[in-house]
């Protein structure tokens, strides 16, 4: 064949190639491809293979069905004077049906910038009702009023509200750093209150111990006294019985003992110990705790009787 033959071949190909390549629309899932017939629309094709008619038909939107996210920043002022900036994250969706899909494309020129719209509205109508704590403590109370509001006025254009989340309230750096410091002196209060709790607490039970101590100290003593008391009882009955000598003779001698024992403890470990001049027989130690005992008595009896006089 002559080559000058093959050249119309040759373009009428590459021409059905293009007619085929404008006539083949591919629809992903979850989209919704808007086909126009000469400026007019026509159809609407679903997920899959189709066919139109190249030059004269063309694809004028591709809607996406799947849930999409717009976030919208705002500034304004809350009733008590305080400027905040809060972020509202508003999560949506196209309404799977024909009709839905058409106003979605044809009703709406920049749905975007018109939901940021009724959100800014939403949100000023909102926050000045409230006072700064209340802000954040009734967030919930913010995402409803702005899902309601952007509900009501868009979903007739074929757009449903899914979430109108509040992610994020950030007040003026001045007044961020006067609660933070509100924030710190409160939680330096409550540890100073539970650190004088701990000290009042250590304090008593530190007295509780103290008394405990002292209580077994003083029974310790008192056994120990009693049991040197049934001791020296024991013991002069014992020797009584094995001789002569009578008791009073007996408790002088135990006395007497008890002296050099006490004088021994003193003396023990301890070289620098120092004893004065004493009588350390015991019937003298004796004899002088019995006429200290007797002038005692004697004194009693000289002032009852002038008592008695007068």
């Amino acid at each position: 064949m002559n080559p000058k033959e093959l050249i119309p071949l040759a373009i009428g190909g590459l021409f059905l190639l293009i007619l085929l390549y404008k006539a083949v629309v591919i629809t992903k899932q979850k989209e919704a491809n808007l086909i126009e017939r000469l400026g007019k629309f026509q159809s609407i094709r679903r997920a899959g293979f189709s066919l139109i008619i190249p030059f004269i038909d063309k694809v004028a939107y591709k809607q996406d069905l799947r849930i999409n996210e717009l976030t919208v920043d705002i500034e304004t002022i809350t009733k008590d004077k305080v400027s905040v900036h809060i972020s509202v994250a508003v999560q949506y969706y196209i309404k799977d049906t024909s009709e839905s899909i058409m106003n979605s494309a044809y009703e709406l020129s920049n749905f975007r910038q018109q939901i940021r719209s009724y959100v800014f509205d939403e949100i000023r109508a909102e926050v000045p009702k409230k006072e700064l704590d209340q802000v954040f403590e009734n967030k919930e109370d913010i995402e409803m009023a702005v899902k309601t509001g952007l509900s009501g006025a868009i979903e007739k254009y074929g757009f449903i509200i899914q979430n109108a989340l509040v992610v994020d309230i950030d007040p003026d750096p001045n007044v961020k750093d006067a609660m933070n410091r509100i924030n710190a002196a409160t939680r330096d209060k409550i540890a100073a209150a539970e650190e004088g709790e701990a000290a009042k607490i250590r304090k008593v039970k530190a007295a509780e111990a103290e008394a405990e101590s002292k209580r077994l100290q003083g029974q310790g003593i008192a056994d120990q006294r009693n049991a040197i008391i049934r001791g020296f009882e024991e013991s002069i009955s014992a020797f009584g019985k094995n001789t002569d000598i009578d008791q009073r003779e007996i408790m002088n001698f135990v006395i007497l003992t008890q002296y050099y024992d006490t004088m021994r403890e003193m003396a023990k470990d301890n070289p620098n110990v120092i004893f004065m001049p004493h009588s350390p027989d015991g019937q003298g130690f004796t004899s002088q705790m019995m006429a200290a005992e007797m002038a005692a008595e004697q004194l009693k009896k000289v002032k009852g009787s002038q008592g008695g006089e007068s």
